[in-house]
């Protein structure tokens, strides 16, 4: 039996291996994308359904899954179709056939592994489908329907594995692959960073692609800037630091400082503050988790006396920042521009009552309605204005609030002290949050960086897991109670 499942398995090893290599030379002879389309959705769900027969459903599901994480990040840089207005490329295209594979298997499995009732986090969904559903109604008083329908797949795209994220990654062993194959993926795009710095070579996704010579040496990977690159690095950082505190292998432990040096010299080299100082937080941030609770409260106390004593001390030069702020000098700086497309948003937030500009229509405003100059600048900047900008108040205190739930119920079960394998994952997920805050500030738009949604997928169903098996062993204390009694 082990042996057939040895041959089945090497079949179709070298099946995928054969398909890739036609589809190479398929693609260089067609020498259009567009055509290639077909062939390369057929050829995927011909070998779906051949692998449905010797293949677990549930294991096609996860296998499937695992697949779509790894082509997060290949961006654009294998595929990339235009029709019309919609870019169609490898994740997208195995995204949609992932969620179709899911929908029939949960039709046909209805009460078991794809149960609603094991999902723990139900809250953080019905809140991603509320910003959907309000998304979609913030097109009408939208002035260009078309940004904002364009904004909202985005949005849809990333919403969509959230949730096939929560549902298929049910226990430690899924969430063990999900990380090591961020870790695997991140080595491989270090590797790219340093070939774009050293070999002055970028990929046609890259807005620096033919650029001149002097911002060829820009690492970017499969991005399509430095800015976007340093901001995944500061996530991708926190995975190497947290397998080297908590790895037991010598050899995890000294990669994973190696590979951990070289992401913060790849975003010293992209000259991304805001990535540098996320990871500074985050560093700092870990330090203050580990204090015990006294010492830690001595901390707060001593942080909290020098804030005070350093905001009397430099009085004056907090006065003349903000003087800065309502009357500034020079309005071309880079740092003013960032401040005026600031401004702009809080003044586009309160003209529309808090319900923001609608979904996608920052960059519109910016172009046609600022009142502030941002030399051309049409982008905001911030994930977070972005975000009270385009959806208002009501969906910015919402994220905000999520993003609250997951770190403090990822710090609860932290602080009771699990294993090893589960604190590092909960590390990974803790100190990314707190990276990404800070380096969000670095790219000119979020929505369509993808590694943010398979991170936040990655931290919902870490969540999930953890609530899952605290039910579990709750219930089992109940279950051992209640025999005793009897």
């Amino acid at each position: 039996m082990t042996d057939n499942r040895r041959i089945i398995q090497a079949v179709f090893a070298a099946t995928f291996l054969l398909i890739g290599i036609l589809d190479a030379i398929l693609f260089i002879k067609l020498k259009s994308q567009i055509y290639f389309l077909p062939f390369l959705v057929g050829v995927l769900l011909l070998y779906i359904f051949i692998a449905k027969q010797y293949v677990n459903p549930g294991r096609l599901l996860i296998g499937m899954m695992y697949f779509l994480v790894m082509t997060t990040f290949l961006n654009q840089s294998v595929l990339s179709i235009h029709i019309g207005f919609f870019n169609l490329f490898l994740y997208r295209i195995v995204l949609i056939l992932e969620a179709i594979i899911f929908l029939i298997f949960w039709w046909k499995e209805k009460n078991g592994v794809l149960n609603w009732n094991r999902v723990n986090v139900k809250p953080i969904l019905f809140f991603l489908l509320f910003w959907m559903a309000y998304g979609f109604v913030s097109l009408l008083w939208s002035k260009s329907v078309l940004d904002g329908f364009k904004y909202m797949v985005l949005i849809g795209t990333g919403v969509l594995f959230v949730y096939l994220a929560v549902f298929i990654f049910q226990k430690y062993t899924h969430l063990n692959i999900f990380y090591g194959i961020w870790m695997l993926m991140t080595t491989v795009l270090l590797i790219l960073g340093l070939i774009n710095h050293f070999g002055h070579v970028q990929l046609p996704t890259s807005t620096l692609y033919g650029g001149p010579d002097y911002k060829m040496s820009y690492p970017t990977a499969v991005f399509f800037n430095q800015n976007d690159f340093a901001t995944f690095l500061s996530i991708s950082f926190f995975f190497y630091f947290s397998a080297a505190i908590n790895s037991k292998s010598v050899w995890i432990k000294s990669l994973s400082i190696l590979l951990g040096l070289l992401s913060v010299y790849i975003i010293y080299l992209t000259e991304s503050r805001a990535s540098l100082l996320g990871i500074m937080v985050g560093v700092i941030s870990y330090l203050f988790i580990i204090l015990p609770r006294t010492i830690k409260k001595i901390a707060v106390f001593v942080c909290s006396f020098m804030v005070i004593a350093g905001s009397v001390i430099f009085l004056k030069k907090i006065t003349s920042l903000l003087g800065l702020f309502f009357n500034p000098i020079n309005q071309t700086s880079s740092n003013m521009v960032r401040l005026n497309l600031l401004k702009n948003d809080l003044h586009f937030v309160l003209e529309t009552f808090g319900f923001g500009v609608g979904a996608g229509n920052i960059p519109f405003y910016l172009k046609n309605e600022a009142i502030y100059d941002t030399n051309h600048v049409l982008e905001v900047h911030n994930w977070l204005a972005e975000i009270i900008g385009n959806f208002g108040i009501v969906i910015f205190c919402g994220y905000i609030t999520l993003y609250l739930y997951l770190f403090y119920s990822l710090y609860k079960v932290y602080k009771a002290k699990r294993g090893l394998e589960q604190k590092g994952i909960m590390e990974a997920c803790m100190l990314g949050l707190i990276s990404f805050l800070v380096s969000s500030i670095s790219p000119s738009s979020v929505s369509n960086l993808y590694f943010h949604w398979v991170f936040l997928g990655f931290v919902i169903s870490t969540v999930n897991v953890l609530k899952n098996n605290q039910s579990k062993q709750k219930f089992n204390t109940k279950g051992q109670g209640l025999n005793g009694t009897y």
